[in-house]
């Protein structure tokens, strides 16, 4: 296969929320072309005959943004996807975690014909997905894939990000008006690893490198992520008939319980980071997550924020993951815990009347008592751990017998 690489192309994996609203929104608007590859097949033939689309951003005042100079390839076609990344200068993925094992074999593939057409032209791929130690499990997974003799370290930058941008999900007559018209809000910063690079980090507005990245990761996991699932899931037990965030965050005692319960979170990052952050600069950052929060033009859902419980109470995700740091560093996370075993009793639909589809696996270990829960999700041992499942049996006791009576009290 021969080919030139592109400089001024991305190839985006990952057609979806982020991948339109965010990344290729910001590379398309600084000068790029944006190929995305996606499984979906009537979202990529939409992208080839219009080649362009539209981000709705949704604030005070709405504003469309056009984003042109877009195609796609479908994913099942391996030999266009090979001969795009190979041909790329520059590439990213966006594909949620559950489909991430699908693009390792082709972006493995592509990699070694890259090198064919040009072994002094390294590929950088950004991985826009919220997890920690991504550059680390994509270089374990790429791997697999390509010989030994691979010059990895030469030939692939991998830039791990913070995702920041909240992006709705869409109901079923907005997405039948415009398959590809996707909401969002203004926020439009892409913090990235500026050490990730191989080449030249774009000149793209928007993009802001970091130096030290995990903690920027734990910042968006830890105050954002944490913040925002605190409020779906004592949103929901305050009163299931909620349906945004907004209206959760309307009522004083559960914005300032959620304010608390990122604060103790702010606590752990400084404790973690020393240097990195400033208590004013983080209480800053929590005030404006959470005038975000309550965004009503965004129409964010409580359902949305708050479900696939598998994933967003795993050891090292938002609720759990922090709690982890606060028992090694011996710091308060009674406020955390207290959102963690909400999550529990969390069971929002969505527009459908469904639940999300995983969280039918997570009430199943649920219903063994939250100690299967703290054990077999979070990632806590009964032994070692024996005061926080003591603690959370007790919280878990007390909203089975009083539900929201003993919300009203605590809160």
């Amino acid at each position: 296969m021969t080919g030139t690489i592109q400089t001024n192309k991305l190839v985006l994996f990952g057609a979806g929320k982020i991948g339109r609203s965010f990344i290729g929104q910001l590379f398309s608007r600084g000068g790029y072309e944006v190929v995305f590859i996606d499984v979906s097949k009537p979202v990529i033939y939409e992208l080839n005959r219009r080649h362009s689309y539209n981000v709705i951003i949704k604030s005070d005042k709405e504003q469309i943004l056009n984003i042109k100079n877009v195609r796609g390839v479908c994913a099942g076609d391996e030999k266009k996807v090979i001969r795009e990344v190979a041909t790329a200068g520059i590439s990213a993925v966006s594909v949620g975690l559950s489909g991430l094992k699908g693009i390792f074999p082709l972006l493995a593939r592509g990699l070694l014909v890259r090198y064919q057409i040009d072994n002094n032209y390294p590929l950088d791929i950004i991985i826009a997905e919220n997890m920690r130690n991504a550059d680390v499990y994509f270089e374990q997974e790429l791997a697999k894939f390509l010989p030994s003799s691979y010059p990895f370290s030469k030939m692939v930058g991998l830039i791990e990000t913070s995702i920041g941008k909240m992006v709705p999900i869409m109901q079923k007559k907005d997405l039948e008006e415009d398959i590809l018209q996707i909401f969002a809000e203004p926020y439009n910063t892409l913090i990235l690893n500026k050490k990730g690079f191989k080449n030249p980090i774009p000149a793209i507005e928007g993009l802001a490198p970091r130096e030290n990245m995990k903690a920027w990761v734990d910042r968006k996991l830890f105050i954002h992520n944490l913040g925002h699932s605190t409020t779906a899931y004592i949103g929901y037990l305050y009163n299931p008939e909620f349906t945004y965030l907004y209206e959760a965050l309307a009522v004083p005692e559960i914005y300032n319980f959620s304010r608390g319960a990122m604060l103790q979170a702010s606590e752990i990052l400084m404790t973690t980071y020393p240097g990195e952050f400033t208590y004013k600069a983080l209480d800053e950052h929590i005030d404006d997550l959470l005038e975000r929060f309550r965004n009503k033009a965004l129409g964010d859902t409580i359902f949305r924020v708050g479900c696939d419980l598998l994933r967003k109470l795993g050891p090292e995700d938002r609720l759990a993951g922090a709690i982890h740091s606060a028992l090694e560093l011996n710091l308060p996370y009674d406020k955390i815990l207290f959102a963690l075993v909400c999550a529990c009793h969390f069971r929002a639909k969505d527009e459908n009347g469904s639940m999300f589809t995983e969280d039918y696996a997570f009430t199943r270990i649920y219903e063994q008592g939250i100690g299967s829960v703290l054990s077999q999700i979070c990632g806590f041992e009964a032994k070692s751990n024996g005061f926080l499942f003591r603690e959370a049996s007790g919280i878990d006791k007390m909203i089975r017998e009083k539900g929201i009576l003993f919300m009203n009290h605590l809160i």
